[in-house]
């Protein structure tokens, strides 16, 4: 028969959020959680559009990862407080990660994020079920903070083209862009998109400054949108290739159009070349000569596509740098657009400076004023899986571990700071297990990967979320959003949004952590800067910055284990045993009482071997080491074997080795080995004093009649 409490345990584990749903019956509870997650919308609704932007998609996605991974990461979740959804450092990563595969906006960009997604997930799910949430300790925390601050800085100068209104080229490196944007602003900076921004700082960090609780991103949204729609910011005009004055341009624009009917037809021949270059595998092997024309016409065929596409979308990205002054038509007339500085004599332009949004066929839409989001697709997006493509996944394998860990961190951090203010219990594997099945579901309704958010969750918590039904409140009033307001958002600027982004990194950096990390440790320290500084070299790669930080942490960890503190102790004037080396105190003649201040294991065996020796080779007259264990932890198998012939040398030279506190772990590892049988019990002693008294009972009148192990016995120094 089945026992109904272990029942009821697992129900609990499987499905978290029955620990605190009964908690809604209060009506106190239920009214603070709709506050709470009304209030967190007011803020993730506008913030979703900016980061979703910040990781190369259209706005709305950022809405798509708003409403489902929120409610899904709260349900089956530990914290009862964090807010999931789109983050500026998680989107920043998928954006690194997509770049080199795709362009953005484009729609493989956005089913490659869709997947990466799935990825995130499944990776968050397994090391959650699995019990390994532990794995992100290899990620250490000076590590964090390096990164940390060199991705805000990252983030805030990625936003610069939007803050500006121009369109730089981008590099290899990150710093290479921005550079770009810098010379780019200082021919070519739109004013009004300027202006936009600037006025979107000013009324966000003026709200913050009345009350921190006044929704200033919202505000600060709305006004710039009315204010975008009441001025006409976007000014878009739908022109033929004829009304466009330059032969150079329709010819780009020609070309463009011809590829997009030829597609098709490329496409049905690589597929076809493709089937006949599998069938012949298949008949014949690998080795065939047949098989191999058949790979190479297939081959050739898909790289004249990739070729063909890629130098006509470089030719069109070329054409979107040019500036274009527009000259109204008479009477009516079809009005002409010329580029700048090229008017006819005696023309008069509109005093606009337009440029190519977008290339359809041979239609053209030119843009005379400032970027908005534009159309929103109106209601919930489609449940689907994502596209399944192994040589995809392998790509972006590397990318999902490490948004995975990186985004986790982040929510767990946050989580765990708000468990200790609401002494909730939190498990940090459940976490992993909630944030993964969001970003799973996600993925099934058009979503990138989201995080646990440090601003959004402290909003939750000050609103006074009691229970992750405030992250259900929240998912369902972006649906509402979705279904119903998606019009009202078309005019929002898209400088606003990136002002939005910049206002939020801000608080990512912090410089006192990385001069708080040197102050505790200079080796942690230099990870940190390391870490920032490489992060910030290798953008847009950013998991290279990580991955050396965490490897060099890794080394320096291995080289303090590699040398431990071995301190010679003598007696302090406090009566204790203490380093005899930092307190000025002299050594002991005939026996040496030495600590050892970590696990001994195959990488410092030698080390506290050398030191050992050392003793011996200054004191002639030594007859006992005392090895204090109580820092040892653990002893591998090569500690051991190094031990067990340390201590025959030590016996055949007429010195007699005894251990004080050693731990039970080691003292178990000792009888197993025969270690212990071998030396003797009497070698073993639980207090340094006892191992004292032994050692001086048996030299007997040989020993020295003021020992420093017994009294105390300052080193003096000659004047």
């Amino acid at each position: 028969m089945q026992n109904p409490a272990a029942n009821h345990t697992w129900l609990r584990r499987a499905f978290p959020f029955l620990h605190w749903i009964n908690e809604l019956r209060d009506g106190k509870t239920l009214r603070a959680d709709l506050i709470a997650g009304i209030t967190v919308a007011l803020v993730l609704v506008p913030q979703s559009m900016a980061y979703a932007q910040l990781a190369g998609l259209p706005a709305y996605y950022g809405l798509y990862a708003a409403f489902l991974p929120p409610m899904v990461a709260a349900l089956f979740g530990s914290s009862r407080q964090l807010a999931t959804g789109p983050v500026a450092v998680v989107s920043l990563l998928t954006a690194a990660a997509l770049e080199p595969i795709a362009a953005s906006g484009s729609s493989g960009y956005v089913a490659y994020a869709i997947t990466l997604s799935l990825l995130v997930g499944l990776f968050q799910l397994s090391l959650g079920l699995l019990r390994l949430g532990v794995v992100v300790n290899f990620l250490s925390h000076p590590v964090i903070v390096g990164f940390t601050n060199a991705a805000a800085i990252i983030i805030a100068t990625s936003q610069l083209d939007k803050i500006f209104g121009v369109r730089a080229e981008k590099a290899t490196h990150h710093y290479e862009t921005v550079w770009n944007t810098i010379v780019a602003t200082a021919h070519d900076i739109h004013w009004p998109t300027f202006a936009m921004a600037v006025g979107a700082f000013v009324i966000m960090i003026a709200l913050k400054r009345v009350s921190p609780r006044i929704p200033n991103v919202l505000i600060a949204v709305a006004l710039s949108t009315f204010l975008s729609w009441f001025i006409g910011f976007e000014r878009v005009q739908t022109v033929t290739l004829e009304q466009i004055a330059s032969e150079a341009v329709q010819e780009v624009v020609r070309d463009e159009a011809t590829l997009k009917r030829e597609i098709p037809a490329i496409d049905r021949a690589v597929a076809e070349a493709e089937k006949k270059y599998r069938d012949t595998l298949a008949r014949f092997g690998t080795d065939d000569s047949r098989t191999l024309l058949a790979q190479h016409a297939f081959d050739t065929l898909k790289l004249k596509r990739e070729r063909r596409i890629k130098t006509v979308r470089a030719d069109i990205e070329e054409l979107k740098k040019n500036r274009f002054e527009y000259v109204p038509g008479a009477n009516d007339a079809p009005g002409k657009y010329y580029l700048r500085g090229h008017l006819p004599d005696g023309a008069v332009s509109d005093g606009r400076v337009w440029r190519i949004r977008s290339v359809d066929g041979e239609q053209l839409a030119m843009n005379g004023g400032g970027n908005v989001v534009g159309s929103i697709p109106q209601g919930l997006p489609s449940l689907a899986l994502p596209k399944f493509d192994l040589g995809v996944i392998l790509q972006l394998l590397s990318a999902a571990i490490t948004i995975s860990l990186i985004g986790f961190m982040e929510a767990i951090s946050i989580a765990k700071a708000m468990a200790t203010k609401t002494r909730h219990r939190l498990d940090a594997n459940q976490e992993l297990i909630g944030q993964g099945v969001g970003n799973i579901v996600g993925s099934l309704s058009l979503s990138y990967p989201t995080s646990g958010s440090f601003s959004r969750s402290a909003v939750n918590l000050s609103a006074g979320a009691a229970t992750g039904f405030s992250s259900v409140i929240t998912g369902v009033i972006v649906v509402v959003t979705l279904l119903w307001l998606t019009p009202l958002l078309y005019h929002l600027p898209q400088a606003t949004l990136a002002a939005v982004i910049m206002m939020a990194v801000v608080g990512l950096i912090n410089v006192s952590a990385v001069k708080h990390a040197w102050q505790a440790n200079r080796q942690d320290g230099i990870v940190a800067v390391v870490s920032f500084v490489l992060t910030l070299a290798f953008a847009p790669h950013l998991d290279k910055g990580i991955l050396v930080g965490a490897g060099l942490a890794l080394v320096l960890y291995l080289y303090r284990t590699m040398q431990p503190r071995v301190a010679l102790l003598a007696r302090h004037a406090d009566g204790t045993l203490r380093d005899a080396e930092v307190f000025g105190l002299k050594a002991c003649d005939n026996i040496a009482m030495v600590r050892f201040d970590g696990s001994l294991y195959f990488a410092n065996t030698s080390y506290f071997e050398d030191k050992i020796q050392e003793r011996v080779a200054t004191k002639p007259d030594l007859r006992f080491i005392i090895v204090v264990g109580d820092g040892i932890n653990q002893v591998d198998a090569t500690g051991e074997e190094m031990l067990a012939h340390l201590t025959e040398r030590l016996h055949a030279a007429g010195i007699e080795v005894l251990f004080t506190g050693l731990k039970k772990q080691v003292m178990d590892m000792l009888v197993r080995t025969g270690l212990y049988e071998r030396l003797g019990a009497g070698a073993f002693f639980r207090t340094d004093e006892q191992a004292l008294d032994y050692a001086w009972k048996k030299l007997g009148n040989d020993h020295e009649a003021d020992c420093p192990l017994n009294v105390v016995c300052p080193v003096t120094v000659a004047k």
